[in-house]
């Protein structure tokens, strides 16, 4: 059973930073990808940012030049280091894992909650 564990979520004003965390039950490279998803009241989920095991990202336009995804394997975690947050990225942000494969499966945590306000 994998676990995914987000944390560091919280309150902010905008223009601030926040860096959250997500740490696996095992090892990340046993994933082919890591992403950061994030759904706010009354939207659908959406990718935030995503870090292959070769270590290739990709960024939704709305986030781009502001948050940066990044991963750490000897601690089998992955983080997003949100910098100059607005408003509307208020949401609940979820963590994923993805293996491919006919072996394979996708695997989420149970999300932290990020809100940006003043």
């Amino acid at each position: 059973q994998v676990q995914l564990v987000e944390s560091g979520g919280g309150l902010v004003q905008p223009g601030g930073s926040l860096r959250l965390s997500c740490a696996a039950s095992l090892s990340i490279l046993s994933f082919n990808t890591m992403g950061w998803y994030r759904q706010a009241p009354g939207k659908q989920r959406e990718l935030v940012a995503s870090i292959t095991v070769g270590d290739s990202t990709n960024y939704a336009d709305s986030v781009k030049g502001r948050f940066a995804i990044s991963r750490e394997n000897a601690k089998n975690t992955v983080y997003l280091q949100m910098n100059s947050l607005k408003p509307e990225d208020t949401a609940v942000y979820y963590c994923k894992a993805t293996k491919w494969g006919p072996y394979g499966g996708a695997y989420w945590g149970q999300g932290t909650q990020v809100t940006v306000s003043v």
